[in-house]
């Protein structure tokens, strides 16, 4: 082709491009495209959609799944360290009470054994604070099953009815769990 035969206008060129751009629909124009298929082609693609949906279905199923089980594994992970640590506390809370005994005791205030015990017994208060225990100490509260043990019953007509009059031994808690129940005298 030389160039003279280029530089024709568009409209008097017979070329595919021309074809092309003249075929190409407005933007506003809607599209449609038919395709003629045969009986047993319209089956298997039937069939490849109900496969590709039962896939869609089994794939959605099982993402759900792996999150439950993802969530379920965190949560267990999180009861299992919180279940150790209250089974840690509890074996202290033996000594606890030793120290409160020893503290308690009437005794010389100058003793050094005495202002030693006192020493201990505030730094595993410091420490089991810092751990979030805190001590139940429900003198004078209403009683509550959830948090105390009544070990005894008493008639009392200066406390009211279900108030605890007496503390055997404290309860503790680690945030809402009951690592120890309180042992307590209630009135009736």
């Amino acid at each position: 082709m030389s160039k003279k035969e280029n530089t024709a206008p568009i409209e008097e060129q017979d070329t595919p491009a021309a074809a092309a751009e003249e075929a190409v629909p407005s933007e506003n124009a809607e599209v449609t495209e038919t395709y003629t298929v045969t009986k047993e082609e319209m089956e298997k693609m039937e069939n490849l959609a109900e496969q590709l949906s039962n896939l869609n279905d089994q794939h959605l199923r099982l993402m759900a799944e792996y999150d439950n089980y993802r969530k379920r594994t965190q949560k267990e992970k999180e009861n299992i360290y919180q279940d150790a640590k209250i089974d840690t506390l509890s074996k202290f809370l033996e000594v606890y009470d030793n120290l409160e005994r020893a503290v308690s005791q009437e005794g010389d205030e100058d003793n050094v054994h005495k202002k030693g015990m006192e020493m201990i017994f505030h730094q595993l208060q410091g420490i089991l604070t810092k751990l979030g225990v805190t001590v139940l100490d429900p003198k004078g509260e209403t009683f509550d099953p959830e948090k105390h043990n009544a070990v005894m019953h008493i008639e009392d007509e200066n406390l009211g009815e279900n108030v605890v009059a007496q503390v055997f031994q404290k309860g503790f808690l680690l945030g809402d769990r009951v690592i120890r129940f309180a042992a307590v005298q209630v009135a009736n």
